[in-house]
């Protein structure tokens, strides 16, 4: 039989995990995927840095700068925790009845459900049944998107005190107008805007 073909990603987690804790830049780890990679294939690795960044936004390696990477076996295994359990998926997917909470559809409707935390691991969430729920890939992308608009929401705020101190009349009033648009629409209210609320009418 045959041995088995290693696969880029492979080759690049055998390097890491050869260099645990090693701040790796990625100039060494490619030309050593590469290397391995054309003894066993025929053509050259694509894009072996590729496989390196999805490591990383799935929580298998730490980026430490731009263009460097690093390989903590203690963290990869609090993020794997922090992932629900098969088990656990599946119990949510039941309880929902493998459908979105939200638009109600699901796989008979041709789209893709995942599971997801109801409140985040950094805000407290725990990581059990009670704290996951079925959603779209669309709802779940725009449940995604909510944390943006806390971002922006929260340096609106930071440019409109650094206005009030300066006294700048026209960016206060932009910036009422903006925290007014959060309020018309219900989007991130748990964040308490540092002003009153303002009439539509000219803004005053």
């Amino acid at each position: 039989m045959a041995k088995k073909k290693k696969s880029i990603r492979e080759f690049v987690l055998q390097y890491f995990k050869r260099h645990p804790l090693e701040e790796l830049k990625h100039g060494p780890v490619v030309d050593w995927v590469r290397k391995q990679y054309l003894k066993e294939h025929k053509e050259p690795p694509r894009d072996p840095w590729r496989e390196i960044r999805k490591l990383h936004q799935e929580g298998t390696l730490i980026k430490v700068k731009k263009g460097i990477y690093k390989y903590d076996p203690d963290y990869v295994h609090e993020v794997e925790l922090w992932e629900f359990s098969a088990e656990t998926k599946k119990a949510i997917l039941e309880r929902d009845g493998y459908h979105c909470v939200v638009c109600g559809r699901g796989i008979e409707d041709g789209v893709e459900l995942v599971v997801d935390h109801i409140k985040p691991k950094d805000k407290g969430g725990t990581n059990d049944i009670s704290n996951g729920e079925t959603l779209c890939m669309e709802h779940n992308l725009m449940k995604k998107n909510y944390s943006q608009t806390e971002a922006g929401k929260k340096y609106f705020i930071k440019i409109y005190k650094k206005a009030v101190k300066l006294n700048d009349k026209k960016m206060i009033k932009f910036c009422k107008c903006v925290f007014d648009c959060y309020d018309y629409h219900k989007i991130n209210g748990h964040i308490k805007r540092p002003n009153g609320k303002i009439k539509a009418k000219g803004n005053k």
